[in-house]
Parts: structure tokens; C-alpha cells; sequence
């Protein structure tokens, strides 16, 4: 597909159709970046550890969040011994 580069301003952009947009999955946002000669916009990638917080919230809700190895000892214990 052919399209024109436009004057935005002092910047510059492209149109891009509804159903390629869609196709790419790309909604609100996209990330861009340049591979040798060629730009790539794609969806962006999830933010690391993205809804853990929510995840936990929701373990401890159903009481899942016991330890599993149980407690550690500490070097500042009194009865720690190697």
C-alpha cells in the first residue's frame, strides 16, 4: 500500500485505514521504532509484572498467601546456628 507523508505541524505523518489498524491489533497506543530502512509500529509491549499487584490482592482475598517453605532463619536470631 501506498500512502502520503503529511505535514502535521512541524512534524510529519501518515494515515493509516481502520482495518489495517485492526489487523495489527493496535487501539490506543503503538510503539515505533526503526529496523535498518524500514519504520516498525507495532502494539506496545505489557509493562513487566503487569496486574500482579491486583493477582495478589485477590490470593490473599481467598486466604491462599500462606508461606509455602514456611519461615527463614535470620543471622540476627538468637538461635541461629549454622
Amino acid at each position: 500500500m501506498l500512502t502520503t507523508i503529511r505535514r502535521l505541524g512541524n512534524s510529519r505523518g501518515i494515515l493509516i485505514p481502520k482495518p489495517l489498524l485492526k489487523q495489527a491489533g493496535l487501539e490506543d497506543q503503538a510503539e515505533i521504532l526503526v529496523e535498518g530502512n524500514a519504520l516498525i509500529v507495532r502494539r506496545p509491549k505489557p509493562a513487566p509484572r503487569a496486574g500482579w499487584a491486583e493477582a495478589s490482592k485477590e490470593i490473599a482475598a481467598r486466604g491462599e498467601d500462606r508461606l509455602v517453605l514456611g519461615d527463614f532463619a535470620n543471622e540476627a536470631d538468637e538461635d541461629w546456628t549454622w
